[in-house]
């Protein structure tokens, strides 16, 4: 794989976030479109006593201009709120807490001196307190950027090899690629609330709609407002598969870059790479549900590994194998 180097790696993330910012919103904007075409379809008779269902485009092209400013107003509100607020969310997912230098002073002395290798400012950095063995880095910016270690890796792993997944953690901040996935996981997660809210109304809908439909016109609304809420619900999904999509096409090369600058930081490829045979073998966090903020980890953990996940893991997976990244690490 060609070398690429920081800065260009910088600006092509620079680059995908911006992209990002413009193609979520408008994946928002087009499903909120086509929810507007269905209701604004109009029936048209043929004059055989037949009828068919026309788009009306004023209609819709009206609707979704009345519709626009909230819309944007809402999604921008979640999306400042989210993307300001990414560090609380990430510590309450993990259980991640500040490691005091009087804790743990082998982390922080690792830490200080390969951001003075770099040249980079000294990051936070927080523990879990978990046996198992994950690591990961966080943040939007200088004061938010966070590395995050368990309890296990700093106990089960050598100084060389916790030098390596350290260095890994510090170049995913130099390549700003924790930014680019907390806006991805931020958009993912408004489709998914969206698909939530609507598969939770058309549930209420049959629980307690079902029974209080006293004439057949109660009934031809009751299946109307069922037809709308199974629209909004496939509309949704797509829009949610479009996000996941748009959130994996982020190229997975930013592990191996990560890696690779693991390596050059620590000076010692190898024990990077005998670090991720460690940390594949016993991969901690595995309590935490979150499949987006999973994608931040070193090593997915167990818990998210499935026969289903397994299956379309080369389409959907954020991270290349663990014997692709061994290999890789094994060639410097």
């Amino acid at each position: 794989m060609a070398y690429v180097g920081l800065h260009a790696q910088q600006v092509r993330n620079n680059m995908k976030s911006m992209l990002l910012l413009i193609l979520f919103p408008c994946i928002i904007l087009g499903i909120v479109y086509a929810f507007l075409a269905f209701m604004n379809m109009q029936e048209v008779h043929d004059g055989y006593g037949g009828t068919s269902l026309t788009f009306d485009a004023a209609a819709t092209g009206e609707a979704f201009l009345m519709a626009l400013p909230w819309v944007v107003g809402i999604v921008g509100i979640w999306f400042m709120i989210s993307y300001f607020t990414n560090a609380s969310m990430v510590r309450q997912a993990t259980g991640a807490r500040p490691l005091e230098r009087r804790e743990n002073p082998r982390v922080y002395n690792i830490v200080e001196n390969l951001t003075m290798t770099c040249g980079m400012p000294m990051p936070k950095i927080n523990v879990i307190d978990d046996p198992q063995l994950n690591a990961f880095a966080s943040g939007i910016d200088e004061k938010s950027y966070t590395v995050t270690v368990t309890t296990g890796i700093c106990n089960r792993l050598n100084d060389d090899e916790l030098a390596g997944v350290i260095g890994h953690e510090l170049t995913h901040i130099r390549n700003r690629d924790t930014r680019l996935l907390i806006i991805s996981i931020i958009f993912v997660g408004i489709m998914s609330t969206a698909l939530s809210l609507a598969v939770r109304m058309l549930w209420n809908t049959f629980i307690y709609g079902g029974g209080n439909r006293r004439s057949s016109r109660d009934g031809k609304n009751g299946g109307g407002i069922i037809a709308v809420i199974l629209v909004a619900i496939v509309l949704a999904a797509v829009g949610y598969f479009f996000t996941l999509l748009t959130r994996f096409a982020i190229s997975r090369k930013r592990e191996y870059m990560a890696d690779a600058g693991g390596a050059e930081l620590c000076g010692n490829p190898l024990a990077l790479a005998s670090a991720l045979r460690k940390i594949s073998s016993d991969p901690g966090l595995g309590q935490v549900d979150r499949e987006d903020v999973a994608q931040l980890f070193i090593v997915k953990p167990v818990a998210f590994k499935s026969e289903f996940t397994n299956m379309m893991s080369r389409l959907f997976s954020t991270h290349p194998s663990i014997e692709s990244r061994i290999a890789y690490l094994e060639q410097f």
